[in-house]
């Protein structure tokens, strides 16, 4: 024990002087090993660190409050999961009555216990009028004074608002608003402004635009002016913060709170000390992890973490362990001195190996403290971007010393190889420097063959299975493991085409033949690089087809159309359209009005019970049975549903707009390329125009005006509109081949005047003459934020995805990894074959021989790889592919057995396409680009040779 301990101490002692020896090589393999070191140290400090303590946790939601009570809604009593994330009325959402429930109800303050404190907290979301234009922010009410909000924010710069006018901001809605301390901020449709005199953080959402005011000087009066101008009032969230003492808001209390004033409760002493499940009502009607989705990490992605990790070690060991082996060779007659004084192989072994402990172990001791000071000194751009503060600086030693042992892990496994090989020299080959003759590996080529036809089989066997993803990912990681255990092979058949190649290429690949241990590893570590940059490329690239081909245009190419949102005023809409007609080279504008049921600041998605919308109504001959039918779908077989799918009764048109029935004259079809002479006709005779089949029965076509929400009639039909007053106008139906672009009703203003139906603007339709340039429209929006607008602006220009970014970052990503794995390959050949190059030198070769060797030593490792890797990436990426071409027609299957199919059967069009962009980029560029790189940077001499003695 004594002598084997004194053993490994003398041949750490060698292996920290050798690696000293060679800093180049020692520094190499310690930066490869080190690298990954540091991130994921760095990621581990960081996650720990914005992990919050279960008292900051509360000190950041409830301040220095017992409680915050709010209220659900929901008018019944509830069950609620401890942290009040979750919460369900009794009996579940199955037995729940909304109707009953009185979801409506206004929300009154909570009863509280006698003696407790309380403050209340308002919080709405609203649009600011802002240097730039609009902004969405959330506005909040609450007494900034009151001791119990103390720990909610921060109060960076300024003061408290003291009187009404006065406001706080976040310092993320100066830095988006373009304001700051002391300017005046007004909300839009509102007619006060506020004075910032305070700026504030919240610790836990550092990006939330965020503007405070004491209670009643700011979500009041805009909720007034916004109804005073015809739009919707504010529906503001109350909570209340609350202090009882004693012993806090106790679990007893939530639950009465919960069954009394169906209020939801944070509580404090709950969240520190949680009741035990059996004591939570919530999670004896469904398992707690229904509650908590998300809480642990599945099976797949531990398996996709530890697959990603292995991977990395991998293909740390396959670019560390040639260093090693060339190290190991170059020690090699130090280790023959060691076997000739009476060492024997395991003293060997372990010389080898404690080179891998000593650049492991300053590798973990190096990337960790790196990793340490990156996470300090990038705390605030860290927290910036996880959007909240640290709690503390948390430090595990435990788990920094876990991720230090995986570095000198990573190092062991990398010496393996090298220090078996060298324990089997015999000792005169080593004092003598010959390599003897070593006979290549044949079980390790048949390996890779087992392993290529199983993992195959198993991605393949993943695409037409319910395992899906994780089974292909599987399948295809065996099969590229398979590859790398043939390289050695492959190389081997490469080095067969030398025989047609000039000197220099011809000398490179035979010498990457010859030591296929240092060349190998490094084209099976581009190989595995490039790999997964052609299994991602693969991927995009048929996804990008796949979306150019779903991809429907909402208007004409180069039509636009400009509309006001919701909360817009409709008295803005004409100067919005003035504004366009300005900045944009218009060639036909459409003006069209939406229907207002009611007064004219009505909008149909508002909740004025004076207030309503217009609905076309279907005859009832028209409408399609699947939902017109007391069951829906259920009413009728499978076979009966495939054919009322084909029936044009049930064809509906898949666009979206936000309102389908206008207003507009005869220029409205020739923005929207109704080539129809008939429809423009119809329009200027006062008839409608119909898009949709189903709407126009004897000519005619019916508006239904509906006051308020609606419910329908008691015993109607399924798809039976609410009652309300019907109009019915004169209508033209467009052909069946003319696209609506959404709409699927046109009125003439006069059909709409007469009939006593009031209309207001909206927006306009429009098309261009010419392309409008990046800079005219970004005038039009700076014009229109000018004007406090709410728009929106779309002009169609067809599909505009577009992937080469993306692929181009993955090529970068591949060519990186391989020119840095070829450099490290040509490096350890050139220190290999060092003393090949000198006997070049002495019988005459020019000095560009050597620079020449570089490069395409370079070259062949680099295009060996990358021509391995690209076969390889294939694989994962057809099977992903099949994977989802069965997952969509299981999809389209499930649909039509259970009635919620599509108008098609057909299984949506999933490609399978190969970026031949970046292959070809991958296949030339790189290699030709690394064989360069290698060429300016070799030396074209070198020292000369000295005899060994």
């Amino acid at each position: 024990m004594i002598s084997s301990y004194h053993s490994w101490i003398a041949a750490i002692r060698i292996a920290r002087r050798d690696a000293w020896r060679s800093k180049g090589r020692s520094a190499l393999v310690l930066a490869m090993i080190a690298l990954p070191i540091v991130g994921v140290s760095a990621v581990d400090l960081t996650v720990r660190s914005s992990e919050l303590s279960p008292e900051q946790r509360v000190g950041r939601v409830l301040g220095a409050a017992d409680a915050k009570v709010s209220s659900t809604h929901m008018g019944a009593a509830i069950y609620q999961s401890p942290d009040a994330q979750s919460y369900a009325p009794v009996g579940g959402f199955d037995k729940y009555e909304p109707s009953a429930g009185g979801r409506d109800e206004a929300a009154t303050a909570p009863e509280l216990p006698a003696g407790a404190q309380s403050v209340k907290d308002s919080t709405a979301y609203a649009k600011v009028r802002t240097r730039h234009g609009i902004l969405d922010a959330e506005l909040r009410e609450v007494d900034p004074a009151s001791p119990l909000v103390k720990g909610l924010w921060t109060l960076e710069r300024g003061r408290l608002p003291k009187a009404p006018g006065e406001i706080l901001a976040t310092g993320a809605f100066l830095e988006e608003s373009g304001y700051f301390l002391g300017s005046s901020v007004t909300p839009r449709e509102s007619t006060t402004s506020y004075k910032i005199v305070g700026v504030y953080e919240l610790p836990d959402n550092l990006h939330n635009s965020q503007l405070l005011a004491l209670p009643g000087t700011l979500l009041a009066p805009l909720d007034r002016d916004r109804k005073a101008a015809g739009g919707n009032g504010l529906e503001p969230r109350d909570a209340y913060l609350v202090k009882v003492g004693g012993e806090g808001f106790t679990w007893n209390m939530v639950k009465e709170a919960n069954a009394k004033q169906h209020l939801l409760v944070e509580s404090r002493v709950v969240l520190l000390d949680p009741p035990a499940d059996s004591e939570v009502p919530l999670y004896t009607e469904q398992p707690r992890d229904m509650w908590r989705p998300g809480a642990t990490i599945g099976a797949t992605e531990l398996a996709i973490v530890s697959t990603v990790v292995g991977l990395a070690m991998l293909e740390i060991c396959l670019l560390a362990g040639p260093a090693f082996a060339v190290g190991a060779r170059r020690s090699r007659r130090q280790l023959g001195l060691v076997g000739a004084n009476g060492g024997d192989r395991r003293h060997i072994r372990a010389i080898v190996l404690s080179g891998g402990l000593v650049i492991g172990a300053a590798a973990a001791v190096t990337g960790t403290a790196l990793g340490i000071a990156l996470t300090v000194g990038l705390r605030p751009v860290l927290e910036d971007t996880i959007g909240k503060r640290f709690g503390s600086f948390d430090v595990r030693p435990l788990e920094l010393l876990a991720i230090g042992l995986l570095a000198v892990l990573t190092g062991l496994l990398a010496a393996i190889v090298p220090a078996v090989n060298a324990s089997r020299q015999t000792v005169l080959a080593s004092l003598t420097g010959r390599r003897g003759v070593r006979r290549a590996n044949r079980v390790l080529p048949v390996l890779g063959l087992i392993a290529i036809a199983a993992g195959a089989a198993i991605a393949l066997f993943g695409s037409v299975s319910k395992m899906g993803v994780t089974v292909v990912a599987g399948g295809s990681a065996i099969a590229e493991l398979g590859v790398v255990a043939l390289t050695p092979t492959l190389v081997g058949l490469f080095g067969r085409a030398g025989r047609w190649l000039p000197l220099s290429p011809r000398l490179a690949l035979r010498d990457a033949v010859r030591n296929r241990g240092r060349t190998a590893p490094a084209v099976a570590a581009v190989l595995a690089a490039v790999a997964g940059t052609v299994a991602v490329a693969t991927y995009q690239h048929s996804k990008e087809i796949q979306y150019r081909h779903e991809y429907v245009a909402q208007l004409p190419y180069d039509a636009g159309l400009i509309e006001t949102n919701e909360y817009t005023a409709y008295r803005d809409v004409p100067a919005m359209r003035e504004t366009l007609s300005k900045e944009l080279p218009v060639a036909v504008r459409a003006d069209v009005d939406r229907l207002v049921v009611g007064k004219p600041g009505c909008s149909p998605y508002g909740d004025d019970a004076e207030c309503g919308q217009a609905e076309v109504i279907i005859p009832k001959e028209q409408r399609c049975p699947l939902y017109s039918a007391v069951n829906g779908p259920e009413s009728f077989s499978l076979a009966e549903r495939k054919e009322l799918r084909s029936d044009w009764r049930c064809q509906y048109d898949r666009f979206g707009v936000q309102y389908s029935v206008v207003v507009a004259d005869e220029k409205l079809m020739s923005v929207l390329g109704v080539g129809d002479p008939g429809a423009a006709a119809a329009l200027k005779a006062g008839k409608a125009v119909s898009f949709k089949k189903q709407n126009v029965r004897d000519d005619k076509v019916t508006v239904r005006l509906i006051t308020g929400r609606g419910e329908p009639a008691p015993g109607s039909a399924p798809d039976e509109p609410p009652p309300g007053k019907d109009k019915v106008f004169a209508a033209y139906q467009v052909p069946d081949s003319t696209k609506g672009y959404g709409l699927a009703l046109v009125l003439p203003p006069s059909a709409a005047k007469s009939a006593g139906i009031t209309s207001v603007p909206f927006g306009s339709y429009f098309t261009l003459d010419g392309d409008a340039s990046s800079e005219q429209r970004q005038r039009l929006d700076g014009a229109l934020d000018k004007l406090g607008l709410d728009t929106s602006v779309r002009i169609e220009k067809g599909y505009e995805g577009d992937d080469s970014l993306a692929m181009l970052v993955l090529t970068i990503f591949a060519g990186l990894v391989t020119i840095g794995a070829a450099g490290i390959a040509t490096g350890l050949a050139q220190a290999d074959a060092e003393g090949d190059l000198k006997t070049l030198a002495a019988v005459g070769a020019p000095p560009r021989v050597r620079r020449t060797l570089s490069g395409f030593q370079c070259g062949v490792v680099a295009l060996m790889g990358v021509l391995l890797g690209s076969a390889a990436g294939i694989l994962p990426a057809v099977g992903l592919r099949l994977t989802e071409q069965r997952a969509a027609a299981d999809l389209v299957r499930s649909g039509i057995e259970n009635g919620y199919e599509a108008a098609s059967e057909a299984v949506p069009y999933i490609p399978i396409a190969v970026p031949w962009t970046t292959l070809g980029g991958l296949l030339i560029v790189v290699p030709v680009g690394a064989a360069l790189l290698a060429a300016l940077v070799t030396r074209s001499s070198g020292a000369l040779a000295r005899r060994e003695v």
